[in-house]
């Protein structure tokens, strides 16, 4: 269920072990095809689609749409706010639930950029709400073992608006994708210690604006994608964060 759909009483009388889900997003460039909302639509299609396998049994905050993406600023349309605004908002709204008597959490995320920033929400929360269950998840990280057969493009295809992104956004609104503007860019060279995309994390972080490596503010190969392919993810990742919420402990 919706948190925000719902009316106070309402909510006020929902069982205080269902799972909170805080879906983490961003507005920002990708690409020239994809829209700048790519990043919150996709986890938000996520949680659709939670909230009709699961109804009354999990609780979906509103969005955090906006995230770190000082790396993409150099494109038009990119938003961002800082680690510690993002950290503070996130921070407060898992506090107001939990006032509320909600203690089994989901940080949902959706973007490479507030993955460092996530995990630090999780530990200090984890240690500042001593009673409560907190887990933090990327979508494209937490099930790369079962996408990882999905791929079709070369290493690094699965990048920022690359292969997979796009395809999802082909299943969720095609009607926002221009198919026009894909461009044959293939992958970008980095050192062999900084190669990963989506999927495979590298071995080391390194730090580049995306003006930096990429003319067009793509990371991978958006010419294997397709709304087959966005189903066939789209299964496979709603089917992994199911499992973790059955299996977040219960107090």
């Amino acid at each position: 269920m919706n948190w925000d759909q719902l009316r106070s009483p309402v909510l006020g009388n929902m069982p205080r072990t269902t799972p909170v889900i805080l879906p983490m997003a961003a507005t920002e460039q990708h690409g020239d095809h994809l829209p700048l909302a790519t990043d919150r639509m996709i986890v938000d299609h996520f949680c659709k689609l939670i909230n009709a396998h699961l109804g009354e049994s999990v609780l979906i905050l509103p969005t955090v749409s906006v995230g770190c993406s000082d790396h993409h600023l150099d494109f038009a349309g990119s938003l961002s706010v800082q680690h510690h605004t993002f950290e503070n908002q996130c921070c407060d709204i898992l506090r107001s639930a939990h006032h509320h008597g909600f203690t089994r959490f989901l940080l949902l995320n959706s973007h490479g950029g507030n993955a460092g920033i996530g995990r630090v929400i999780m530990e200090k929360m984890g240690y500042e709400l001593q009673d409560a269950h907190i887990a933090f998840l990327s979508w494209f990280t937490f099930a790369s073992a079962e996408l990882l057969p999905l791929q079709e493009s070369a290493r690094g295809g699965v990048g920022h608006a690359g292969e997979f992104e796009t395809s999802l956004m082909l299943t969720i609104a095609p009607e926002l994708v221009d198919i026009t503007a894909i461009e044959n860019i293939g992958t970008h060279k980095r050192p062999a210690w900084a190669d990963g995309d989506l999927l495979k994390g590298a071995p080391a972080a390194y730090y580049r604006t995306f003006a930096q490596f990429t003319k067009n503010g793509v990371f991978g190969d958006p010419r294997t994608a397709s709304a087959v392919k966005g189903d066939q993810i789209t299964e496979v990742v709603v089917s992994k964060i199911l499992s973790v919420l059955k299996e977040l402990p219960l107090l």
